[in-house]
């Protein structure tokens, strides 16, 4: 019988082994011939009002570390432990009315600031992340409040000027803003957003017209109106450049949510569209601000959100408790969903996304050491940790810089804040 030399073999045309492909002799890498986009960072900020169980939320100052006891009410995120960061000693030094709680909680502005006004603020922090990334998506940022999203003060966003943005208040509607297709012609559409257009440019040169002879005072609230008509220039320009392009749906299609959503299920349902809406590259600055009336409720309990938050031993105290306890349920629920939800450069949602939870207030009408925990490696916090700041009044705005640095945005400032906070990198 004939046989075959291994030379002759590995050199005929049926061979099944090959050169590997060199660089030097012109083979181009896959990876090099078409580049995956790296992923995007994403910005996502959870309010809840009413602070909370001061007694079983906060871990022990003395365990600091990694080597720390998740308290009771954190006991339901024992699994995502070593993907979490808890922070004490955070506050706003200019915050002493607890009933603007949520108003300044992503500003740390001072409310008296401006001499013989009664209120001002400024830009919160999720809308200088929104500054950045609303660049490339359709929506630069999606601002949520569940019904009944009581517990002192007002909106959590707020434009450079200092006023307050809108907020969708359903699931509903979080869900028509990303999903819905638009089935007014695109015609009509054009047709009316000429007609703002129109209408701004007359009521721009009507103010213009009005410049002479005004005081100081009017001048710097002329140019304040000035500035509010450019960022509606800005957001009609934005709205003409996606008119012609459909609204991305994800893989899995998300269903209108019903409207009877409350409490634990709504705030469930939002957590789902926003990862839907990450998905689709929607947006990547999200703020929510949770229910609190409703969300007790639907645990069960017959008291108001304000009767538990002045808890003292007893029913108030174990409803807020079971309140605490329910939010660590949902945010494991959001964690788990942000690890499973892959991108196009093979890493998650959850490594490309940061996510605060916290409120303004500690617990009852207090606000030092405000709650706040991070989680997500959009910032590239080193989590599994519990830091104690060691100064008890250490500015809340230092998180907030820490956290635009860590997406890559080079904020020198933010608020009243001191410096990031760089032992949450190392």
């Amino acid at each position: 019988m004939k046989t075959t030399s291994r030379r002759t073999f590995l050199g005929s045309s049926a061979s099944l082994i090959a050169l590997p492909a060199l660089e030097s002799l012109g083979f181009t890498p896959f990876a090099k011939a078409a580049e995956i986009p790296k992923a995007p960072k994403r910005m996502v900020f959870l309010s809840m009002g009413w602070g909370v169980t001061k007694e079983s939320w906060y871990p022990r100052m003395d365990q600091v570390g990694s080597d720390y006891e998740l308290p009771k009410c954190l006991a339901p995120l024992a699994e995502h432990k070593e993907d979490i960061t808890i922070i004490q000693n955070l506050m706003h030094q200019f915050s002493n009315e607890a009933h603007w709680g949520s108003t300044m909680w992503l500003t740390g502005a001072n409310r008296y600031a401006i001499p013989g006004q009664s209120f001002h603020n400024t830009i919160s922090v999720d809308q200088v992340g929104a500054e950045r990334f609303g660049e490339e998506t359709r929506f630069s940022s999606i601002q949520a409040h569940g019904k009944g999203a009581d517990g002192h003060g007002g909106p959590l966003s707020w434009s450079r000027l200092g006023k307050p943005l809108p907020s969708l208040d359903s699931p509903v509607a979080v869900y028509h803003r990303l999903f819905s297709r638009e089935n007014t012609p695109l015609e009509q559409r054009q047709a009316m957003l000429k007609k703002q257009r129109s209408v701004l440019d007359s009521v721009l040169e009507s103010a213009k017209s009005v410049q002479n002879g005004l005081t100081q005072t009017d001048r710097d609230k002329l140019d304040e109106y000035f500035q509010s008509i450019r960022d509606i220039e800005t957001r009609l320009s934005k709205e003409e450049a996606w008119m012609e392009i459909p609204k991305k749906q994800p893989q899995d299609p998300v269903r209108e949510p019903e409207a009877s959503l409350q409490g634990y299920e709504e705030i469930k349902m939002i957590y789902d569209l926003m990862i839907a809406a990450m998905q689709v590259d929607a947006t990547r600055v999200f703020t929510y601000r949770m229910p609190t009336d409703t969300l007790v409720q639907s645990l069960g309990a017959t008291i108001s959100s304000h009767n538990m938050s002045h808890y003292a031993p007893g029913e108030r105290m174990e409803v807020s408790e079971q309140r605490d306890q329910a939010h660590a349920r949902l945010l494991a629920y959001f964690i788990k969903r942000l690890k499973a939800s892959k991108e196009s450069d093979g890493s998650s949602l959850y490594d490309n996304t940061v996510v605060t939870f916290g409120s303004n207030i500690s617990s009852i009408h207090y606000l030092t050491n405000c709650p706040t925990l991070i989680t997500g490696g959009g910032a590239g916090i080193q989590h599994g940790r519990h830091h104690v700041m060691p100064h008890p009044k250490t500015p809340l705005c230092n998180l907030w810089l820490s956290l635009l640095n860590g997406v890559g945005i080079d904020a020198e400032s933010h608020g009243d804040s001191t410096g990031p906070i760089e032992e949450l990198f190392v």
